[in-house]
């Protein structure tokens, strides 16, 4: 069962930050190249405890569905999200924020999943989906930090309380 740990260091206020990880619209924008769409549950703005998300999305050839429920929110400094239906076996996405002492945001992500179909979901892991993930993580962050830290934030629903 793989275990993703990212760190991204944001030069953005942690509220900011953290608001922005919880938004579907940045969310979507990160992942434009996989054709992501929010199709049930909320499907803009910011995603609050006991909300779902279903996504579509084609990745790996393959145009997929999930969904997934927010299962805690610590403001400024923590939520996750876990698994409700989909193609994994199991996925919780624990994401949290630490304010540094120069004002920049620390969030890192733990993504703990299980691939469906046992030893050959165990197989596909180490082959190319831990890879893969690990990318579409990194590619979320980059686009969170570059849209935190300039002025695209302000343009996004649910972050009108930053202005």
């Amino acid at each position: 069962m793989p275990k993703l740990h990212l760190e991204t260091t944001i030069n953005a206020p942690i509220e900011r930050v953290f608001d922005l990880a919880r938004s579907i619209d940045l969310h979507l924008l990160s992942l434009k190249h996989t054709h992501e769409k929010a199709v049930a549950g909320r499907m803009t703005g910011l995603v609050e405890k006991g909300e779902t998300v279903t996504w579509r999305a084609r990745h790996l050839g393959v145009t997929q569905e999930l969904t997934s429920l927010i299962t805690d929110v610590e403001p400024h400094h923590y939520f996750a999200d876990e698994l409700v239906k989909g193609a994994f076996q199991h996925f919780k996405h624990e994401h949290f924020f630490e304010q540094l002492e120069d004002g920049r945001t620390l969030m890192k992500d733990i993504f703990d999943y299980r691939s469906p179909l046992g030893v050959l979901g165990k197989l596909a892991d180490v082959l190319f989906l831990e890879k893969y993930m690990t990318k579409l993580l990194e590619q979320r962050n980059s686009s969170l930090k570059e849209i935190a830290e300039n002025q695209r934030w302000k343009e996004l629903p649910g972050m009108e309380q930053h202005l």
